[in-house]
């Protein structure tokens, strides 16, 4: 059996209009978690930074580059799934996001606004539902609220 490791990047994306851009991934065969919401990024390569990855992605799939101070470093995750294969990643939150400007690429725009969160966790991938509820966490404790 080979065992692989992936190292990500991702970004909650806030859109100027307040709301939270996640991406609805398509629901083809030979794709990681078809049908889920996912968040814009994607895989590390060679010796790219996480930062430097995950504004590559999200330009790869939205159409938009952001500049690199955009991006706010919110939380990093590692796992092994059941089959011995491994995750790492670092997710970030970026705001600003002219919607009307995106263009795409991979899956679809899901708009979505930050109090439907909880209600949405159930139809994401696992790494996305951990970063949500860690974007949760962050921004019940910036607005003083109790935790979710």
């Amino acid at each position: 059996m080979r065992v692989s490791h992936r190292e990500v990047a991702a970004a909650i994306l806030i859109g100027t209009c307040g709301r939270l851009l996640l991406q609805q991934r398509d629901d083809v065969p030979g794709i990681l978690y078809p049908g889920r919401i996912g968040l814009f990024g994607g895989h590390r390569e060679d010796r790219e930074t996480f930062l430097d990855c995950v504004r590559r992605e999200v330009h790869e799939e939205i159409g938009y580059l952001l500049p690199y101070d955009a991006f706010e470093p919110l939380v990093k995750y590692t796992t092994t799934h059941p089959n011995g294969d491994g995750l790492t990643g670092e997710f970030f939150v970026a705001r600003g996001i002219p919607v009307d400007r995106l263009v795409i690429t991979e899956g679809s725009l899901l708009l979505i606004e930050e109090h439907e969160l909880p209600s949405i966790l159930h139809r994401m991938s696992p790494s996305t539902c951990h970063v949500a509820k860690a974007f949760m966490e962050r921004r019940s404790g910036e607005q003083g609220m109790p935790k979710i």
